[in-house]
């Protein structure tokens, strides 16, 4: 059995997990990282980017549609266009794979030492990986655990079959004729509008009274909207309960209490994603545990010595980028350097149609703090960039303290509004004020100028609305 020795392990090339082991690489610390797939995580190959390259095609082949027969108002007219969903999976599968090699570069540039394998904690500084070719011991001063999540799997509808998970779903060969989608949240909303837009039926069962409940309701009823005029059949306070005797369709509850069926070809289950903390030795180490989560500090330190745990295994919000940011800090840590978490802000995006950003605070949780705010609200139908990409629906929001005007919370909802997540994230990291927003000349004409009407409107004197 071999054996290797490191300063620092890092279980798990995900977001977190690669980016940890590239800055403490080129921090000099000797850094080995284990992963049992391909680099990249559920993020860059089953996750973030393969459903962003679903969805751009998805959004092409919508646009190119409404073209057909003189309808655009745009004055392009052509055929009726087809879609051959296997060579847009193709094309996805060629950016995940480049993808893939450049975190394996970096990595190499880095000085880091990849293995492939699957590994389990013997104790505190041992872990044991399964390799191809047999078992490798390798014992670490350090090690963090960035085992990242998994779908969440209903008891009584199995993955298998018909019924499917996001990762299958960015995998399919056809565009299902009927679509059912079991949760009404960011996944299931961004996958069930792309396969409309490719022409599937699609319905969504959510058990809550609206869809994108983490979302307050004025920020998505444009989605709703959206979902609509779609085609979308959304089904409210409705229970998935099973699969029909012949797998032909999703067995509901309805809200009024009554038994429904959905006809479907394929069922997405979307109901949330769950921490990987089985089947690498937890039970050989004692961590203590924050719900189904590792819990960490401020500084990603778990309860036992020499162990971090960094991303989706430590809880919400369950993002790539929170997941980047800890990995670079612990590898900071790990070399010495002073380092906390003190973030102000982690933007959240949804990549429905239109799509949602936010950072910080919402109006609601602003107030829920006491004091007084203020808010101000710019929509995209009094914007020209946004008139001249037929993009009009939606706002972007500013939320502030009315005594001193420090920005808590921006949200926006808009065609391609995720571009502004920079922007808003480095307002609140600042600590800017609605002055510093309003006062910033911003390039015309973009979205972006709706940001700085926003801010105006907040002090009372919006130039364009």
């Amino acid at each position: 059995m071999k054996e290797i020795s490191c300063k620092l392990l890092v279980i798990g090339a995900g977001p977190g997990g690669y980016v940890c082991a590239i800055r403490a690489g080129q921090l000099g610390v000797d850094t080995v990282i284990v992963e049992a797939g391909k680099p990249g995580g559920t993020c860059l190959n089953v996750g973030c980017i393969p459903s962003k390259a679903l969805i751009h095609a998805a959004e092409e082949f919508e646009k190119v549609s409404h073209m057909e027969g003189g309808k655009s108002p745009l004055g392009i007219s052509l055929t009726a266009p087809t879609l051959d969903l296997a060579k847009t999976i193709a094309w996805k599968d060629g950016i995940v794979s480049r993808l893939n090699s450049g975190v394996a570069g970096l990595l190499k540039k880095a000085g880091v030492k990849t293995v492939h394998g699957w590994a389990s904690f013997r104790d505190g500084k041992t872990v044991e990986v399964e390799t191809e070719t047999g078992s490798q011991v390798i014992r670490a001063e350090a090690i963090v655990i960035a085992t990242g999540s998994a779908p969440v799997e209903l008891p009584f509808l199995p993955f298998g079959g018909p019924v499917i998970s996001s990762t299958e779903a960015l995998a399919l060969g056809a565009v299902p004729q009927k679509l059912a989608v079991v949760g009404g949240g960011y996944i299931g909303l961004e996958l069930g509008m792309a396969f409309a837009k490719m022409g599937a039926k699609v319905t969504v069962v959510e058990a809550l009274p609206r869809v994108l409940a983490q979302y307050d309701a004025e920020l998505t009823r444009p989605v709703v909207k959206r979902l609509a005029t779609l085609g979308v059949d959304v089904m409210l306070g409705a229970k998935a309960k099973g699969l029909s005797t012949k797998g032909d369709a999703l067995l509901v509850e309805t809200s009024d209490g009554k038994s429904a069926k959905v006809a479907a070809e394929k069922i997405l289950v979307t109901v949330g994603r769950k921490p990987v903390t089985e089947g690498w030795g937890l039970e050989q180490i004692d961590l203590d545990r924050a719900g189904k989560f590792i819990r960490i500090d401020d500084q990603c330190r778990t309860s036992m010595r020499g162990i971090f745990a960094i991303g989706d295994v430590t809880g919400e919000p369950m993002l790539a980028h929170r997941a980047m940011a800890q990995g670079e800090m612990v590898a900071e840590i790990a070399a010495g350097h002073k380092r906390n978490w003190d973030k102000r802000s982690i933007p959240a995006v949804c990549f429905t149609d239109p799509e949602l950003v936010t950072a910080g605070l919402s109006p609601e949780e602003a107030k829920a703090l006491g004091g007084e705010i203020k808010i101000g609200m710019f929509p995209f139908a009094a914007n020209g960039r946004a008139m001249t990409k037929l993009g009009e629906d939606g706002f972007v929001r500013v939320v502030a303290r009315a005594d001193n005007h420090l920005v808590l919370g921006i949200q926006a909802v808009g065609q391609g509004v995720s571009e502004l997540a920079a922007a808003f994230g480095l307002a609140l990291e600042m600590g800017a004020r609605l002055e510093d927003i309003a006062g910033t000349i911003h390039a015309h004409p973009t979205q972006g100028e709706g940001f700085q009407e926003a801010a105006l409107k907040a002090l009372g004197h919006a130039l364009h609305v």
